[in-house]
């Protein structure tokens, strides 16, 4: 005898599957980790001070 099916859980597992799959792909494609932001917004900081330290500020013209 075959196995009863609820259609309804079948769809809905199968929408999370695939949303799932998705979300993978773009975490792959699009994301970094938190480290990573923390890590770039460390060097822009630290370039955006050595440019500031080495401004001549006043100065006649």
């Amino acid at each position: 005898m075959a196995e009863i099916v609820n259609l309804r859980r079948a769809r809905k597992a199968k929408a999370r599957l695939d949303a799932e799959r998705d979300a993978a792909a773009n975490r792959a494609k699009f994301g970094r980790t938190k480290a990573e932001r923390q890590d770039t917004e460390a060097s822009r900081r630290l370039a955006a001070a050595r440019l500031d330290a080495h401004r001549r500020d006043g100065g006649e013209s």
